[in-house]
C-alpha cells in the first residue's frame, strides 16, 4: 500500500525536527556516543519506505547524483582550501607520511584483500573496491578534532590527512572505475589510457588555473574596498563550481579540479578565507546530514539486501587491519608511541567520500558486481559509523591520559 500525501508529509515533518533537535541539543549530543552520522543514518533508515515511494527510481537516482555531486565538489574545495602550504612545511612529517607512503599501502593491501575473498571479481573491481574505501572522513571523527585531550600534533594530522586525502584517490577511482567498465562484453576500449589520462592531468591543470585566477581577482577586489567581506561565500560556490564546470567541459575530471582549485585559491588568496569555513558549518552541515540520511533511506537497504559474508570480512577488514597496518608501517621511524600510531591508525573512518564515490561512479559507469560493491561500501560505512562513532570519545580521553609526556611537534623524530 503506497503512502498517502499526508504521510508523506508527516515523514518530511519528522525530518525537520530531527534537523531542529540536532541543532538544537549539539553540545550535549557532543558529550554522548551519538553523533551526526549516526543520527541521520538512523532517521534514513527508519524513514526509508515512504521516501523510497516517493517518485520513480529513476527519479530518486537523479537526486542522489546531484546530491552526491554538489556535496563531493564544495567537500573536495573546503577541506583542499583549509591545508596551508607554509604550515605543512613545519609540521608535515607524519601526514605527508601518511598520505604518500600509507595511502598508497593501503590501496595496495585493499585491493590483495578484495580479490583474496573474492577472485572471480578481477583486477579492476578489486582497485575500484580499494579505492572508494581508503579516503577518511572528517564528519565522523569530528569527536576526535574537537577533543582538548587529544594532543595537538595528533588532531592536526588526522585532519590534514582527511582533507587531502579524498581527492588523492580520486584518479585511482576514476581508473578502476574505467578498467571495470571496459571489463563488460561489447564495452569500447579504444582511446581509453588516454581519455583517463586526459581527465586526470587536465583537471588539476584547470584546477590550478581557475584557483589563482579566482584568488588574484578577490584580492584586487578587496583591497580596493569592492568587495564586501561577506560576500566571501557566494564567490566560494562560484570558485568551486566554476572549476567543475569548466574542467568537464574541456575533458579533465571536475572534482580534481574543484580539489585542486581549492588547494590552489587557499594558498594564494592574502585575505582571511574564514568564509569557507563558516558557509561549511552551516549549508555544508545541512548537505552531510542529508548525504547520511540518504545513505540511510535509499542506499543501506539496498546494500543489506545484497550482503554476503565476503562483504562483511572486507568491511571489518579495511576498518582494521588494511587501514591500520600501512599506517603504522608509512609511521614507522617518525618519532610516535605505538598508541599513537595505533590511534592514527584506527581513526580512519569512511564515509561521506565513501557514499559519493560509489554513487557517482555506479552512475556514470556500468561495471560487473555493481551489488556486491554497493554491499561492501555500505557495510564498511555502516559499521563505521557505528564503531568509531561509540569509540570516538573514550579513546580520545584514553590518548590523552595515556600521553605522558608533551606531545611531540609533528615531524620530530626521535632517531
Amino acid at each position: 500500500m503506497e503512502p498517502s500525501f499526508h504521510s508523506i508529509e508527516w515523514v518530511f515533518l519528522g525530518i525537520l525536527v530531527s534537523i531542529f533537535l540536532y541543532a538544537l541539543l549539539t553540545n550535549a549530543i557532543s558529550k554522548t556516543i551519538l553523533t551526526l552520522p549516526i543520527i541521520f543514518m538512523v532517521v534514513g533508515y527508519v524513514s526509508s519506505h515512504p521516501l523510497g515511494m516517493l517518485a520513480e527510481p529513476e527519479v530518486l537516482d537523479v537526486g542522489k547524483r546531484l546530491l552526491a555531486e554538489v556535496t563531493l565538489i564544495l567537500v573536495l574545495f573546503s577541506d583542499a582550501s583549509r591545508v596551508q602550504f607554509k604550515s605543512l612545511r613545519m609540521n608535515f612529517a607524519v601526514p605527508l607520511r601518511m598520505l604518500i607512503v600509507g595511502l598508497p599501502l593501503t590501496i595496495g593491501l585493499g585491493m590483495i584483500v578484495a580479490l583474496l575473498l573474492n577472485p572471480g571479481a578481477g583486477f579492476a573491481m578489486a582497485l575500484l573496491t580499494a579505492a572508494v574505501l581508503t579516503p577518511t572522513d572528517a564528519a565522523l571523527g569530528q569527536t576526535v578534532l574537537s577533543s582538548e585531550d587529544v594532543p595537538e600534533n595528533l588532531r592536526q594530522t588526522i585532519n590534514v590527512e582527511s582533507g587531502l586525502n579524498d581527492g588523492l584517490v580520486l584518479p585511482f577511482v576514476l581508473f578502476g572505475a574505467i578498467l571495470a567498465a571496459t571489463g563488460i562484453e561489447g564495452a569500447q576500449s579504444h582511446g581509453l589510457a588516454f581519455a583517463a589520462t586526459t581527465q586526470v592531468v587536465l583537471g588539476p591543470l584547470i584546477g590550478i588555473a581557475l584557483g589563482w585566477g579566482f584568488a588574484k581577482a578577490m584580492d584586487v577586489a578587496r583591497s580596493r574596498g569592492l568587495m564586501a567581506e561577506a560576500s566571501g561565500g557566494v564567490a566560494f560556490l562560484t570558485i568551486a563550481f566554476s572549476a567543475y564546470v569548466t574542467s568537464e567541459l574541456l575533458g579533465g575530471n571536475g572534482f580534481l579540479a574543484a580539489f585542486v582549485a581549492g588547494m590552489v585559491f587557499g594558498n594564494t588568496y592574502k585575505h582571511d578565507i574564514h568564509f569557507i569555513g563558516e558557509f561549511m558549518e552551516g549549508v555544508g552541515q545541512l548537505l552531510t546530514m542529508l548525504a547520511f540520511l540518504i545513505f540511510g533511506a535509499l542506499l543501506l537497504p539496498l546494500g543489506l539486501k545484497h550482503m554476503t559474508w565476503n562483504a562483511v570480512a572486507l568491511a571489518i577488514s579495511f576498518l582494521t587491519i588494511v587501514r591500520m597496518l600501512p599506517i603504522w608501517l608509512s609511521l614507522t621511524g617518525s618519532g610516535l608511541a605505538a598508541r599513537e600510531k595505533l590511534f592514527l591508525g584506527w581513526f580512519g573512518p569512511r564515509g561521506l567520500a565513501s557514499i559519493l564515490f560509489t554513487l557517482i561512479m555506479m552512475d556514470e559507469f556500468d561495471f560487473p558486481g555493481e551489488e556486491e560493491l554497493l554491499a561492501c561500501v555500505c557495510m564498511t560505512v555502516f559499521l563505521s559509523i557505528i564503531l568509531h562513532g561509540i569509540s570516538a570519545a573514550p579513546l580520545s580521553k584514553w590518548i590523552g591520559s595515556a600521553s605522558q609526556t608533551p606531545s611531540k611537534p609533528i615531524g620530530e623524530s626521535n632517531d
